[in-house]
């Protein structure tokens, strides 16, 4: 009997697999490792949305089985901040669904808009889930590497006109996980445009769209643009906006097409997430928005003591615009290392662990992704370290007195 079962065998290797196990090791070794690796936020949920939690577990009413789609009151507020941020008027009845974390939504509609060999493209580098959400439902995948925006429409145009069968759906992510990129709403225009003509879905995830840093330069939605709501569904979470990682709650909105779609298969997989969550969930959506803006700053100081840090050291990485991730090409010298052995060097060599760019596609083999999820006075201690290992020298610095992060409160 064949040792793995068919869908099994059309996902790789856990790529993180090697550098988790080493971080690991480390680890019961006693030695301190600062981690950058996964893209787990640190700060706690805001109190006020913790408060309504433990109020509403409280009543033994809100234990019972919840709604797939999500309790109308979530509904509605995922509604009015789309009309409150992007101008952009939903039926909460039609055009909304809870999800447990946008990645779930992904994968659910994946299996409920897929047929065995369905053409999908989407970004390389991308979120693991973007791709092999749509491998495990039985598609095959088109890759889009890397490229400017200018030339994105012209590699889309190639991608499609090339793909046989037609392309069924057009994945994208911005800001982008990994790269941290964003797009304008120009550039929104044509993507929209394109889809239309051709009856190509878009799958937008927008997970990162509070953590920005330019005040003047919000993230746009796909669906502000006229005649995306045809084509288009977006995807969006709470887990970073608020800290909220555990709490595994999200949504999709916009076609209602896609929308019933992801319903129905929803129908038959869950109960919805627990019920005092999607309240609470209500509530940091309608309550003040203080803390958003606190978490961005912070995120935005952590960029600032990384990129200057690490330039002062003489690796020169790009300053994110957005997201909380910083994309790093690996320094010159130890480029022919790939990103897995060059990870693996920075945790041996100075206790600092990183995701290889290959985890999140083959073209993102040539850089790190760094997550800023440790504090300013970690943050320095890693830049300390990664100078010491990039200059030669034997390993980590000794950790200075333990510098204060200003904890952010609503």
């Amino acid at each position: 009997m064949d040792s793995e079962f068919h869908r099994i065998r059309r996902l790789p290797p856990y790529v993180f697999a090697e550098v988790n196990k080493l971080k690991d090791k480390a680890r019961s070794e006693g030695r301190d490792i600062v981690d950058f690796g996964m893209g787990n936020p640190d700060m706690p949920t805001p109190p006020h949305i913790v408060d309504k939690l433990v109020e509403v577990v409280r009543d033994p009413k809100t234990h019972r089985y919840s709604n797939s789609r999500g309790i109308p009151g979530l509904r509605k507020a995922i509604a009015g901040y789309y009309a409150r941020r992007f101008n952009v008027g939903l039926d909460w009845e039609k055009e909304t669904i809870a999800t447990i974390g946008s990645k779930e939504g992904l994968a659910n509609l994946a299996q409920a808009i897929t047929s065995p060999g369905d053409i999908i493209m989407v970004p390389n580098p991308s979120y693991p889930i973007h791709a092999f959400g749509f491998i495990m439902a039985g598609a095959a995948i088109r890759h889009l590497p890397p490229t400017s925006p200018e030339q994105f429409m012209t590699m889309l145009d190639r991608a499609a006109r090339h793909s046989i069968p037609a392309p069924v759906a057009l994945v994208i992510n911005y800001p982008s996980n990994p790269t941290a990129e964003v797009r304008d709403l120009a550039f929104y225009r044509e993507v929209v445009e394109f889809c239309r003509k051709r009856n190509i879905f878009i799958l937008s995830d927008v997970a990162y769209s509070e953590i920005y840093f330019d005040e003047s330069k919000p993230p746009p939605s796909i669906l502000e643009v006229p005649g995306a709501m045809d084509v288009a569904i977006e995807f969006g979470s709470l887990s970073k906006t608020y800290s909220m990682p555990g709490w595994r709650v999200g949504y999709a909105v916009g076609n209602r097409r896609l929308i019933e779609a992801l319903a129905r298969v929803k129908s038959y997989l869950d109960y919805g997430v627990f019920t005092p969550i999607q309240v609470a969930a209500t509530a940091a959506l309608n309550g003040p928005q203080d803390c958003v803006a606190e978490l961005r700053q912070m995120y935005k100081q952590r960029r600032d003591v990384l990129i200057q840090g690490l330039s002062a050291s003489g690796w020169q990485i790009p300053n994110p615009e957005a997201s909380m991730f910083a994309w790093a090409p690996i320094p010159a010298d130890k480029a022919y290392l790939g990103s897995i052995e060059f990870s693996k060097q920075l945790l041996l060599e100075a206790d600092v662990a990183v995701a290889p760019g290959i985890g999140f596609g083959e073209y993102g083999d040539g850089h790190v992704r760094i997550a800023l999820v440790e504090n300013t006075h970690r943050i320095r201690q890693a830049v300390r370290s990664i100078r010491a290992y990039l200059q030669g020298g034997n390993g980590p610095e000794q950790t200075p007195p333990l510098e204060q992060e200003r904890v952010l409160t609503p």
